[in-house]
């Protein structure tokens, strides 16, 4: 199973990106704790899926999900960093975590 290591490099412009679906956690803890829920169950997708215009042309992949996701937050200097450990495509990770934070955003490394 990869793990993704990630950072938010400005954890206030994540949550402040003027999403609909934007974290809402302060803490690296509550926000590895929400993508943590966004990757293992349905009901972020579910929400966004709701909002889109044509929810048959939305790519079947999407909706994955993996129970058995894990992630981690630590909080360095300004930056938050999440390590990811997902069993979802590349892609969905992007998709959630888009949804979550925006751009605001990196991903460091793949293992």
């Amino acid at each position: 199973m990869p793990t993704y290591l990630l950072t938010l490099p400005d954890a206030e412009k994540a949550r402040a990106h003027g999403s609909a679906f934007a974290f809402t956690s302060a803490s690296p803890d509550g926000l590895a704790a929400e993508l943590e829920h966004a990757l293992r169950g349905d009901a972020l997708f579910q929400r966004w899926l709701a909002t889109q215009d044509d929810p048959d042309a939305v790519p079947p992949a999407y909706a994955q999900v993996d129970p058995g996701a894990t992630v981690t937050g630590n909080q360095r200097d300004l930056k938050v960093l999440l390590e990811a450990r997902t069993a979802l495509p590349a892609e969905v990770l992007r998709h959630r975590l888009n949804l979550l934070a925006g751009h605001h955003w990196t991903l460091n490394d793949v293992r």
